[in-house]
């Protein structure tokens, strides 16, 4: 799989589980394990405890999604949208497959 098709701060929407369709902004890619951070998606709680910095508590924070269950999203066509790489002003780029837009 191109792991080159999701990159940090890139709007994508889930395609599949418990979070299927919602969109959110890509926080941290781990190439290493094919997971990604999204902000507002698999949002879990965690139990934390008391710090000097940090209050303790149930705490709710964004949980690694599979890039497997993400794909980049097209604002112009309100869904996914499959990657392709084409020369733009002389560099290549990724490019959504419909509707040509670069993302």
């Amino acid at each position: 799989m191109s792991l080159a098709r999701i990159k940090k701060n890139d709007t994508v929407i889930v395609v599949s589980g418990n979070d299927a369709g919602k969109t959110g902004t890509v926080l941290k890619v781990n190439v290493k394990d094919g997971t990604a951070l999204v902000g507002g998606v698999n949002v879990r709680q965690k139990a934390m405890r008391r710090t000097e910095k940090q209050a303790g508590g149930l705490v709710k924070m964004e949980m690694p999604v599979k890039l497997c269950k993400l794909m980049p999203y097209d604002a112009d066509t309100k869904r996914g949208a499959r990657v392709k790489t084409s020369d733009v002003d002389g560099k290549k780029a990724r490019v959504a497959a419909k509707s040509g837009k670069a993302l």
